[in-house]
Order: C-alpha cells, then structure tokens, then sequence
C-alpha cells in the first residue's frame, strides 16, 4: 500500500517543478522580448503577466498530463518518452494560444507564444536528461563497486544491450568492441567505440576489463570470430538472458549471465503459430512417450504452457519421471497430469493405460540413440524399442481414437550406415503402414540432427573431459554434425503436428553443419583455457559413424510449408517396399533374429531398409 502514495508524491512533485520551470520560462519570454529585443513594454505590462501566468501554467500543466508524461519514469526515459514530451510541448503551445485568442488580453504581445513553448519545452527537456543521468549514475552504485564491461559487437547490436544494462547496478559499461573498422573511433551514448586494428586483448588492457558481453545474432560468424578473440584474451563470456529466462525465478531481463553454449551455435527463435497450437493442445489429454529424455521432457514443458486438460508423462525410467514429476508441479502446480512408468516394447500395457486415458495427442519420444552402444551387441533392442515400440504406440493411439501421432525420428535415419538410424529409417516405413491402415489418426514423423546438450551428446561428454583437465576426444577432424537446441527441436516438433497429411515425415531446418572438432576448441576456449592446457586427440570414427549426416532438407528433395523451419519429404524419398507389420513383429520377438546376433539383424534391416549401407567392422574412415 505504500508504493502507490509515494509513486502519487513522486508526480505531484514532478508536477510543481513543471509549473515553475513553465512559469519562469513565460517570464524569460517577456524579458527576451522587451528587454533583449529593446523594445518598448506597455504600460500594463505587469497586468498582462499577472493574468496570463496562471493561465499558461494551467494550460501546460493539464496537457502534459493528458499526454501521460507524469506516468512516465525518466530514470528510465527512451526515445519514445523524449518524443511524447516533444509533442505534448507543441499541442499545449497551440491550445495556449487559442486560449489567448480567446481572452483577447489589450496589448498581449503575440510572438510571446512563439518564444515561449521554446524556452519551457527546452526547460523541461533539460530536467529529464538530467533526471535520466542521475538515475544512470545511481544504477552504478552509489558505492562504485559497479564492475566494468566490455561490450563485444557492432553499435547496432551494443545499443539495445546498453539500454538492458541500465537496469543493474553489478554491470557499467566502459568500452564497445566492434568488428566493424569503420566504427572504431566513434561514440555511443558516450560510451567509446574500438575495433580493429586495435587487438581485443590490447583494449581489454587498456581498460581493465575481466567481462565482456556477447551481443549481436547468435550463430553468425562475426560473432564467432569475437567470441574466439574474448576467449584468447581470456575475457570471461557473458550474454543477455532470453526471453525465456525472464520467466525462471530470479531471472532478469537486464542481468547479464554466463555465455552458454547454445548462445554460440544457437539461431533465431522459432516463430511458433501459438493460436492454431492453442487451438490444438489446451484442454485436450496429451501423452509423451518417452518423456524423461532430453527431448521428450522439453515436450513435456512446452505443452505444459497450452494450458492442456491433462499431461500424460511415460518413461521406463523411475527416475526420470520422478525428476519431471518435481519439476513439473513445481512450474505448473495446477496442471493435471498422469506419471507413468511403462515400457513401450509392452503393446498390451501401452493399450490398456491409452484406452483408460484416452490421449487425444501422443508424442513418441522414446528411443534407443546412442550409435556405437546398438551396433553390435545391442542391435536386437534397438530394433524391440525404436521399431516396434513405435507401431505399439501407434496401434495404441489409434486404438483409443487420438486425433494425432508424431513420431520423433532422426537425421541418421536418412542412408543409414549404422543400427540405430536404420532402426529409426524403419520405425518411419512402419507409422506410414499404419497411417494407411489407421486413416482416422494423423501420424506423422519428425527428422532432426544432434540437440546440444541431450543425453549421450558430445557436449556433455567435452564439458566432463575439459573439466578432468582433457584430452578432449574427437573421433575425426572431418567430422561434421548437424545441431539445434533442445526448446527449438521440441517447438518445431508441437508445429509438426499441426501440419500436413499422414503419413508424411517432416524435415527440420537444421542450418549449417558444425565440425566437431571446432565445437570441441570453442568449448575449450569457453572454459577459459587453452588447447596446450587441454588438448585435442583424434581416436578414430566408430563403428555404424559416418563423417557427415544427411537430413534431405534440400529443393531437390524436400517440398516447403508453411512454416519456414520445416520441410516435408517427398514421397520417392521416403517410401520403400511395403512391410507387413505383423511378420515383422513375430520375426523380432519370436522370430531368427530372437538370439541377439549382430548378423542376423543387421541382414533383418537390409532387408527392410534398401538404403541401409552397414559398415564392415574393418573399413576406414
């Protein structure tokens, strides 16, 4: 109750140095112009000023107030505040003087409402400025313990970052580093502008910074190039937060924070159609397969946002629904939701919990990932769990009537050399044979490459081996890889699912590829060290590895939607000899192939998949 009268006394007082700064400026107009001018004052001159203050005073006053410029805080004060002022300055100079027109005061000098809205506008343009530089100077610390920062990227990108940081009082900065030459030399919000030639390291010196912070596009290249020069002058990398982080608690829109890795590769945000998802997901019961994973839990808190009727979460794992389940009530504590714990090889379990349920969206997240470990040994349960866990779900979604089925697949799917992607290519072939059989559900597929971050990613496994002091295994110096981030795979995967017809499989725009070996020296370079601390090792492509993965996310093979992140794959791209499900089923479980031999599934999946390529144990990268 206390904010609102001190708020109401910070304007009434704002109020009274308006008036006088008004008041004083229709004095000053009478003396320039009887005094500065030498000209002649009537005889009733102090008449005239005596009856007319009150009424210019009144009249500004009122019209700066229906302008809104006392809601305005100009500790704060942007451009636009600065032009709303200008204009309320202009329209109480004209009402003046209609009001003036009016009274029709004997010997009024008329320029006196020219000269005036001059000198009051001027006036109180001048107290916000300096209202803005004391509420700039207390943002600093009144104690000064403010630490210094070095802005890296060009004026365009440091403007807007300057504009956030006059929110904390940790943060001051002291210098911009821009790419571009023909900056360097110049100021923003008297803040100096360097650049080449003048080295990064050198100007960090020189103005005895430790911090720098990353503004500009993620993912270009100008700012990858800053990024290696800040982490060779062994500059600390930190990055406004986004958008998103403003919802966690304690997160600030203005407080910088550690640059992360996906700060680095990351793109633009996913531009998602939240009416037709809305429209899509809010009240219905929406299931999630497989959603203890990276992927499947990061579904699970994007559809927790649609406000859907309930949240059906299914894993093999006890702890990781036990995880989701406290995160999940603790972000959405009044969101129903169903925690289960299920094994999507159990068709019958799968039928009985989808029927009592009744899910009108599943996604299928669950899957075996990992290429080296479902090679050889492991090869059957790769095929038991992302072949026919996937027709289990299927038959189980259109078993109960859902309205829609998204299968997330995989850009190792696409000519696959190894198990898992062949597995996954035939996991697609399976959901287009019930998508014919099952017309009333829309199944669809979904491809995507590497997500940093993800279990059994190479990030987390670079960050454990950097923090043990390295080396740092790549298996290849070729090596190239396809990513995004979590939140931007599980958007586009909820777009998907708005789209299209069955039984087609959606393409993600995955931008340019990554060099392992490059994603490897920059997150050296993050960690603050260098590679003669932490060195690089070569070990050697695994088996089932290939140098580069395919998405077919191209003209020549895909068709566009609607949505500019998503492709569909045409159909001579994706389908194949038809499979009979059932035998397919009896020869995984029951079948030759019962004996997890290697060989045998292999020949199983060649048979099934005519692109699948699997690689001899003995050839070389």
């Amino acid at each position: 109750m206390r904010r609102f009268p001190d708020a109401l006394r910070r304007a009434w007082r704002q109020l009274a140095l308006d008036a006088v700064l008004v008041g004083l400026a229709w004095l000053a107009a009478f003396g320039f112009r009887f005094s500065l001018l030498r000209n002649n004052a009537p005889a009733n001159i102090v008449h005239i000023v005596a009856v007319t203050l009150p009424t210019a005073v009144l009249v500004w006053l009122l019209t700066l107030a229906w302008f809104n410029v006392y809601r305005t805080a100009w500790r704060h004060a942007g451009l636009a505040d600065v032009w709303r002022l200008a204009r309320a300055c202009g329209v109480a100079a004209l009402a003046l003087a209609a009001v003036l027109l009016v009274v029709r005061e004997p010997n009024f000098p008329r320029s006196i409402v020219l000269i005036h809205p001059l000198l009051a506008g001027g006036a109180l343009l001048a107290l916000r400025l300096v209202m803005r530089m004391l509420g700039d100077r207390s943002m600093r610390g009144a104690d000064g313990v403010a630490r210094p920062l070095l802005l890296l990227g060009s004026v365009d990108d440091a403007a807007p970052a300057l504009q956030s940081l006059r929110g904390t009082r940790q943060w001051r900065a002291v210098a911009i580093y821009s790419p571009l030459r023909e900056e360097a030399g110049t100021r923003l919000q008297d803040i100096p502008v360097l650049g080449p030639p003048l080295a990064l390291g050198r100007a960090a010196h020189d103005y005895d910074v430790q911090h720098a912070l990353v503004t500009g596009a993620a993912g270009s290249a100008t700012r990858r190039l800053l990024l290696e020069q800040a982490s060779d002058a062994r500059l600390a990398l930190l990055a406004l937060p986004r958008a998103d982080d403003w919802l966690q608690p304690g997160g600030g829109a203005g407080v910088p924070r550690n640059l992360q890795l996906d700060d680095l590769l990351g793109r633009a945000a996913v531009q998602l159609d939240v009416r037709g998802l809305s429209d899509l997901l809010a009240g219905q019961c929406v299931l999630v397969t497989g959603a203890g994973g990276s992927i499947g839990s990061e579904l699970c808190r994007q559809i927790a946002r649609f406000g859907v009727g309930t949240l059906v979460c299914l894993d093999v794992s006890e702890f990781a629904i036990y995880q989701l389940e406290q995160e999940l009530k603790a972000r959405h504590p009044d969101m129903p939701a169903v925690y289960l714990t299920a094994n999507v090889r159990d068709a019958r379990r799968l039928q009985t919990l989808f029927l009592r349920l009744q899910p009108t969206l599943v996604f299928h997240a669950a899957a075996y990932k990992h290429v080296p470990l479902m090679e050889n040994d492991n090869a059957i349960e790769a095929l038991r769990t992302n072949v026919l866990g996937t027709v289990n779900a299927a038959r189980a979604a259109a078993l109960c009537g859902a309205r829609r089925f998204v299968l997330v697949s995989t850009d190792k799917a696409v000519n696959p050399t190894n198990v898992m992607g062949a597995s996954k290519r035939l996991a697609e072939r399976a959901l287009q044979v019930l998508a014919h059989e099952h017309p009333a559900t829309r199944m669809v597929a979904v491809r995507f490459g590497n997500v940093l971050g993800s279990s059994g990613s190479v990030v987390p496994r670079f960050a454990q081996q950097i923090a043990a002091g390295g080396p740092v295994t790549v298996t290849h110096p070729d090596i190239v890889r396809y990513f995004m981030t979590i939140p931007e795979a599980a958007q586009l995967v909820l777009q998907a699912a708005l789209m299209g017809d069955s039984g087609q499989i959606y393409v993600l725009d995955m931008g340019e590829p990554v060099r392992i070996v490059e994603l490897a020296r920059l997150m050296i370079r993050l960690s603050g060290r260098t590679e003669d601390e932490v060195p690089v090792v070569f070990t050697g492509l695994r088996p089932g590895e290939k140098l580069y993965e395919e998405l077919l996310a191209d003209d020549e093979t895909t068709l566009p939607t609607p949505h500019p992140k998503l492709r569909v794959a045409r159909h001579g791209d994706v389908e194949g000899p038809r499979i009979d499900l059932d035998a397919l089923q009896l020869r995984i479980t029951e079948g030759s192939v019962d004996e997890p031999d290697p060989a045998a599934v292999k020949a199983l999946l060649a048979s099934l998949v005519p692109e699948y390529r699997p690689q001899s144990t003995t050839e070389q990268p």
